[in-house]
């Protein structure tokens, strides 16, 4: 269950605007430069071992010749009622009061119990020590741990930039402002499909986009309450 929020603590949400997203995976190749996502390489994918912490799901409607193609990115939906977080024997994973359905590495034991409990099959296993080709090691982000072989792993709305914009929001004693926390993938989409930003401040862009009447939510027929809201696609005619 998501914690009591305090005064003035954000509460981070996305939106995704399924109209204007291509499928064009820019979100993919940056979430995976920016988290130092391990390369599954092609033995360990034909095994069901890759990894993608943001991966974009495509399907068609109409039918032939009068077929569209239709994106939708699918990431940790960062559930306030997350079925994962009951099931992890070690407390590996809780809800902040921010929102988040948060990681500690170094307290898993890799049971994968969360993983066999997440609706959206949105957590990974690492079943190797991350191995990258050269010279793509050069690339690794330093505000980010490399994870181990033997835990599990998923999004985390980009932690490490939410947690530098508060540092300086601190640092120039002023609130947070809109748009001060911009994850990778959203900062990444060339058609600004993705938002991101305090879902408890009525003013801000995702709060505004999310009382749409084309929002919805991935399975919300489960309870789970995701965190992150899909505009729905607009039929064309």
């Amino acid at each position: 269950m998501a914690e009591a929020q305090t005064a003035n603590t954000p509460r981070w949400g996305m939106v995704i605007d399924l109209d204007l997203c291509t499928g064009c995976e820019a979100c993919v190749v940056a979430c995976h430069s920016e988290n130092n996502i391990r390369i599954a390489g092609e033995d360990q994918a034909a095994r069901g071992r890759s990894v993608n912490w943001i991966r974009v799901e495509r399907y068609f409607e109409g039918e032939f010749p009068d077929v569209r193609a239709r994106f939708m990115p699918v990431l940790c939906q960062h559930c306030d009622d997350a079925p994962c977080e009951p099931v992890c024997p070690v407390f590996a994973t809780y809800h902040t009061d921010e929102g988040l359905n948060a990681q500690v590495y170094n307290r898993c034991i890799g049971t994968r119990y969360r993983a066999n409990n997440c609706p959206y099959t949105v957590r990974f296993f690492n079943f190797n020590d991350p191995v990258w080709p050269e010279p793509l090691q050069n690339a690794w982000n330093p505000e980010v741990s490399v994870r181990s072989k033997g835990i599990m792993e998923k999004c985390t709305f980009c932690i490490q930039r939410i947690r530098k914009a508060e540092m300086a929001a601190h640092e120039e004693n002023r609130p947070l402002r809109d748009g001060d926390v911009v994850p990778a993938c959203v900062q990444s989409c060339p058609t600004r499909a993705m938002s991101f930003g305090d879902m408890s401040d009525s003013s801000s862009q995702v709060s505004r986009l999310a009382r749409s009447d084309r929002a919805t939510r991935l399975l919300e027929d489960l309870g789970t309450r995701p965190r992150v809201v899909y505009l729905k696609g607009l039929r064309e005619g």
